[in-house]
């Protein structure tokens, strides 16, 4: 039997299994239903199709988990067998209880029917599973080691085609390496010969590269020298010239604030001769009014000190503004 054959059997098995498994669990609730009615509160009486139906989905789960275990090849242990045969002989006697109530060896025979099939069914069915099973395994077990001993005959074919082949490339190889070990000599001694050549050349060519690479060099550094000694003079230069500077700028401050101060101890001087008492020479005049202005005195106070005209004070005030505006300007 192939494969193809042995899944068809367990198709019908399965089909028929499920086909008896549920019209005992409509004929159990039609049967057992009534029953229950009779013995449940009238406002409990709704409740009738509970039971036969928990009793029912508990051997739905023990075919179909005894299905599942058999097609794995395991074994649930003793607590499936007890659920089996417990819902079995629950179902028996839902079913046969009214009728042995009554009395009614006939309604007992007639509703035994379908609980007993069932559970007869279901070991049947697992015993047909398991031993399905078993031929299987047994019958992969057969195949595998045919094909095995089969890869394994062709593995040897092949290896030993592969060690013929190998020993012929072996020698091949062997006789072409020799040529080539004799061709590899005579291309080595000439490779030799002209490497000496090369090296020849190549020192020669060192040679002459690291001497002029050493001229250039000395001229690179008399170039660097020179150059330094050349930025050096520039720098000495350029300090020269900005000590120069420096000594020209603070000649000049100091001209400067000598000359302040000198226009200062002149301005002190003339406006310290106090109020004239008659009008003064105009020179004097005009240097009495500038000392004024430089001080920051009131136009009229410089007229009492030259003895002029505040008019004329005024004019000279504007013509020093002036100028000092003239100065700020050229300045920025």
């Amino acid at each position: 039997m192939n494969s193809v054959q042995t899944r068809s059997a367990e198709r019908a098995l399965s089909g028929g299994t499920w086909s008896i498994v549920c019209g005992a669990m409509l004929y159990s609730i039609l049967t057992v239903t009534p029953l229950m009615a009779k013995h449940t509160a009238d406002q409990w009486a709704w409740t009738a199709p509970i039971l036969p139906l928990v009793v029912d989905a508990a051997v739905v789960i023990v075919v179909k988990l005894d299905d599942v275990l058999a097609r794995l090849g395991g074994h649930g242990g003793r607590w499936p067998i007890v659920l089996r045969w417990m819902t079995g002989l629950m179902t028996l006697a839902l079913n046969t209880a009214d009728s042995a109530l009554k009395k009614d060896l006939v309604g007992v025979a007639i509703h035994s029917v379908a609980p007993l099939l069932l559970i007869v069914t279901a070991e049947t069915s697992l015993a047909y599973r398991r031993a399905i099973a078993a031929a299987m395994a047994r019958l992969e077990t057969e195949q595998r080691a045919e094909r095995e001993a089969r890869e394994r005959a062709a593995l040897e074919r092949r290896e030993a085609a592969d060690r013929r082949a190998r020993e012929e490339r072996e020698h091949n190889a062997q006789l072409l390496r020799e040529q080539r070990e004799h061709e590899a000599r005579l291309a080595r001694e000439q490779t030799e010969r002209e490497e000496a050549a090369r090296r020849a050349e190549r020192s020669e060519r060192e040679a002459r590269e690291r001497a002029e690479r050493e001229a250039r060099e000395r001229r690179e550094r008399e170039r660097e020298q020179q150059q330094r000694e050349r930025e050096h003079a520039e720098r000495e230069a350029a300090q020269q010239r900005e000590r120069e500077r420096l000594e020209r700028e603070q000649e000049a401050r100091r001209q400067q604030q000598e000359q302040a101060e000198r226009e200062r101890r002149e301005r002190a001087a003339l406006l310290s001769a106090g109020p004239a008492t008659k009008k003064l020479p105009e020179d004097r005049a005009r240097l009495v009014v500038h000392a004024a202005f430089g001080e920051g005195l009131p136009v009229r106070a410089a007229a009492e000190l030259c003895g002029w005209s505040v008019g004329w004070v005024s004019t000279r005030y504007q013509e020093h503004r002036d100028a000092a505006g003239l100065v700020l300007e050229r300045a920025a």
